[in-house]
C-alpha cells in the first residue's frame, strides 16, 4: 500500500511538473494573482478525474478507438496556436502588473473556460494521465491500484497549488514591462513547441 501511494507520487509529479501549456498559464495567472484558488482548483480535480479514470481502465478504451485521440490531437493543437499566438501579440504591448488590482485581466468565468480549454483540449492530458498512470497501475494489484491513483492525484493538488500562490512571489519582478514580455513569449514557445509535437506524427506518416 505505501510502497504504491510513493510510487504513484513520485511518478504523477514528475508527469506533472514538466513544462506544459497547462503550467505556463497557471504560472502566469498566479504571478497576477487572477483567480489563483479556483484555477489550482479546477485543474487539480481534472487531473485527479482522469487519473482515476486511467486507473479505472479508462486507457485501454482510447488505445482501443484511436479516433479519439486523432480528434484530440488537431482540436487541442489548434487551440494551443490560437493561445500562443494571443500571447505573442501580448508581448508587443509595454504592460506591468497593477499591483493593486489583484482580477486586473480576466473575468473570474473567462478564467474558468480558458482553464478548462488548455487542459481538456490538450491530449498530452490524456497520454499522461489517463494511458500512461493507467497502465502503470496494472503493476499493482487490485486492493493496491487506488492507492497509486490517490498518490498521483495528492501530487497534482500539491503542485499545482504551490504552483498557483507561490508564482505570486515573482509579483516584484513582474511589474516591469520587461519581464511581461519575456514571459508571454515564453508561454508562445511553450504552445506552439507542443503544438508541433502534437501534429509532427501525422505529418511525418508515409
Amino acid at each position: 500500500m505505501q510502497t504504491a501511494f510513493i510510487q504513484g507520487m513520485g511518478i504523477g509529479g514528475s508527469l506533472i511538473i514538466a513544462v506544459g501549456a497547462q503550467n505556463a498559464f497557471v504560472l502566469k495567472q498566479g504571478i497576477k494573482r487572477a483567480y489563483p484558488l479556483p484555477i489550482a482548483l479546477l485543474c487539480s480535480i481534472i487531473d485527479a478525474l482522469m487519473i482515476t479514470a486511467g486507473v479505472a481502465g479508462l486507457g485501454h478504451i482510447i488505445e482501443a478507438f484511436p479516433t479519439i485521440k486523432h480528434v484530440a490531437s488537431f482540436g487541442g493543437a489548434a487551440f494551443l496556436i490560437w493561445y500562443g499566438a494571443n500571447a505573442l501579440k501580448a508581448s508587443f504591448v509595454a504592460k506591468g502588473m497593477e499591483m493593486g488590482n489583484a482580477q486586473n485581466a480576466d473575468t473570474l468565468r473567462k478564467a474558468m473556460l480558458t482553464t478548462l480549454g488548455i487542459s481538456l483540449l490538450n491530449p498530452h492530458l490524456y497520454l499522461d494521465t489517463v494511458v500512461l498512470l493507467g497502465s502503470i497501475s496494472t503493476q499493482f494489484e487490485d486492493a493496491h491500484r487506488p492507492w497509486f491513483g490517490a498518490g498521483a492525484v495528492l501530487a497534482s493538488f500539491i503542485w499545482f497549488f504551490s504552483l498557483s500562490f507561490g508564482a505570486r512571489l515573482l509579483a516584484p519582478i513582474f511589474s516591469r514591462p520587461a519581464a511581461w514580455r519575456y514571459l508571454d513569449r515564453f508561454i508562445w514557445l511553450t504552445m506552439w513547441s507542443i503544438a508541433a509535437a502534437i501534429i509532427w506524427p501525422y505529418m511525418t506518416v508515409n
